[in-house]
């Protein structure tokens, strides 16, 4: 598999070197972001290929390599929803999507989740994006840190995470309740419609409450991905406030 840019190819590297088979760098480049790219190559036993800009571009025709591609092992965890909530303890955040379909905007989403401690990223297999290379390139190695768990049905998979004492919480713009006015239980299913459409019906009802993000300023919403970041670091603010109450 290819990922390119400095980004996703130093978060790979700091985080499985490893993995990393191949790295190949426009020779032309001579600035402090490439020096400080080999030199991380370097302490985890990799020697860069440098080459001209042209075979770069013809590895990654359209990206934005920004002159740097890696060839790399992919191996993202593979979890049944039953083998997901077996293997976790509370206190435990999930996030759920429904009919996100922008891999952009999943990668995004697992990379939040990552950084913010959640267990695991929730989907329906008809109304989501499957983990494409454009989603695992925006993840920057969280797709392989992350399960990604696409089920049949995500409303039998809601009534399944309630069963384990897991409180579902959706995001509403007409939720009477704010985010910031919640006391969050200890463990937390956060569930996030699309920008735009929101929520399917029964997803909705299946929530145990709803709450909505407020919004200072003049957009009615936020990308899902930075609605995600929101809510998950709020649950992982108010659970480190309670371990040091």
């Amino acid at each position: 598999m290819l990922i390119h840019g400095f980004h996703a190819i130093l978060a790979r590297l700091r985080r499985a070197p490893e993995g990393v088979r191949e790295l190949y760098v426009d020779a032309s480049r001579e600035d402090a972001r490439v020096r400080d790219l080999v030199k991380l190559a370097n302490q985890a036993g990799l020697r860069p290929h440098f080459v001209d800009g042209a075979r770069i571009a013809k590895m990654c025709p359209g990206k934005r390599h920004q002159g740097v591609v890696a060839i790399v092992d992919f191996a993202p965890p593979t979890l049944s929803l039953e083998d997901l909530l077996d293997s976790v303890r509370a206190p435990v955040t999930l996030l759920l999507l429904d009919g996100v379909t922008d891999p952009r905007n999943l990668g995004a989403c697992l990379r939040v989740a990552d950084g913010a401690g959640a267990a695991a990223v929730i989907a329906p297999k008809d109304h989501a994006c499957a983990l494409t290379e454009v989603a695992v390139q925006t993840a920057s190695g969280a797709a392989e840190s992350v399960p990604y768990v696409m089920v049949t049905n995500l409303a039998r998979a809601m009534d399944a995470i309630r069963e384990r004492d897991v409180w579902l919480i959706g995001t509403d713009d007409a939720a009477p309740a704010s985010l910031y006015e919640e006391t969050l239980p200890p463990s937390v299913a956060w569930v996030l419609g699309a920008e735009g459409s929101g929520m399917r019906r029964l997803t909705r009802e299946r929530c145990d409450s709803l709450v909505r993000i407020p919004m200072a300023g003049k957009v009615g919403s936020l990308n899902v991905s930075v609605a995600a970041g929101v809510v998950l670091y709020e649950t992982l603010r108010q659970r480190l406030a309670r371990a040091k109450a």
